[in-house]
């Protein structure tokens, strides 16, 4: 995701709620994602959480950019 595609999600959050809430899941995704991977050691349960946690991430991510292709047709 490109920085152009971010402050088209910025600008378009307050309007569609769809979107905020595929961002904020995106964002926490994220954060925890980052947290884990800056662990020099995980747990095989840590291991497992991880790579749940890219998935999500990913098909958020997909969703996100199906609805800024729309939104885009759109304009």
């Amino acid at each position: 995701m490109d920085q152009h595609d971010i402050e088209l999600i910025e600008k378009m959050l307050p309007s569609d709620p769809e979107l905020k809430s595929l961002w904020e899941d995106h964002m926490l995704y994220s954060k925890q994602v980052e947290k884990l991977e800056g662990k020099s050691f995980r747990t095989p349960t840590e291991e497992q959480t991880l790579k749940q946690l890219k998935k999500q991430k990913l098909e958020g991510k997909t969703q996100l950019m199906a609805l800024l292709d729309k939104h885009r047709a759109a304009q």
